[in-house]
């Protein structure tokens, strides 16, 4: 009877301790959104949204100053782009390998590793491209300079790899084992078992570990602080150099003078990082919901 009352006063409180939890980091998330807003804002007040969005020049310092964060944005969705050609079919299909193609033996020793790899920090991958990879790509493409769009990509992409590869795989292992069964037992091939019946079933997982990659490129900064090349200019080819919008934010925001036009429009560059990779998330997240859908309908 004692254990009863006291499990009965223990559930509330645990489900109200989790709810404060929960609230308590929401609460936290909006103030800085609004923080973010409050302090982005004034910026509209000396440069419309239209010239600020698709402007073509970023010169804050300049007199009178350029408050055009186009060239930022397409550095920062070159690179997201690239990184994402590159990391999604490597992270699947690596995920894939490992799950259901490796022996025993092999998994044990390549899923530490990618995960170990996961751990990187960003600064000593960034510190590869610049030591490097950077010399490497000048020499082979005969370029000006390493430190470009290209350079970007691939050290995005090498830091999406192993996050998009171990959820992958968590997502493909989570496959009851007796789909895979009933579709050897007609007769279908080990191919065929995997392109039919395991990648739709985990679809959904695929994307969200897709989703987690990407959103890990697109706000990343040290690494594109060290190689993008700092260009504030439209990149017209993979290796020009370009300057994404968390590196701009990163190496202006100590040297932009407290609450001047330069400081708002840090921050305004911030809401619209913020609005696009929200916008990203929720794209993804109703591509998850449907493929979801689609392969339990079909399944």
């Amino acid at each position: 009877m004692k254990r009863a009352r006291l499990s009965k006063i223990k559930e509330p409180v645990i489900e109200n301790l989790f709810l404060l939890f929960a609230l308590t980091s929401i609460i936290i998330l909006a103030l800085i959104v609004v923080f973010l807003f409050k302090e982005g804002l004034p910026i509209f007040g000396k440069v419309s949204i239209k010239d600020f969005l698709f402007g073509k020049y970023w010169y804050p310092t300049y007199d009178p100053p350029e408050f055009g964060i186009l060239p930022l944005i397409a550095a920062s969705i070159l690179v997201t782009l690239l990184a994402s050609v590159i990391a999604v079919p490597l992270g699947v299909l690596s995920a894939v390998y490992i799950s259901e193609i490796a022996g025993r033996r092999i998994q044990e020793i390549l899923k530490p590793i990618i995960e170990l790899l996961a751990s990187l920090p960003s600064v000593v991958i960034g510190f590869f491209g610049m030591v490097v990879l950077a010399p490497f790509l000048q020499d082979v493409f005969d370029i000006a300079t390493g430190l470009n769009g290209l350079n970007a990509s691939l050290m995005l992409a090498l830091m999406s790899v192993p996050t998009i590869s171990s959820i992958s795989e968590d997502a493909i292992h989570s496959v009851p084992r007796e789909l895979r069964e009933a579709s050897l037992a007609l007769g279908a091939t080990k191919w065929e078992t995997i392109s039919r019946v395991v990648i739709p079933a985990s679809l959904s997982g695929i994307c969200t570990a897709a989703i987690l990659g990407m959103s890990r490129a697109i706000g990343e900064t040290m690494v594109v602080l060290m190689v993008a090349g700092g260009a504030a200019a439209i990149p017209e080819s993979i290796f020009d150099p370009c300057r994404p919008m968390p590196a701009s934010i990163a190496a202006e925001m100590a040297e932009a003078p407290f609450r001047s036009y330069h400081y708002h429009a840090l921050f305004a560059t911030g809401v619209v990082l913020f609005v696009m990779t929200l916008l990203f998330n929720v794209i993804a997240d109703c591509v998850s919901h449907k493929y979801k859908q689609v392969g339990t309908a079909t399944l």
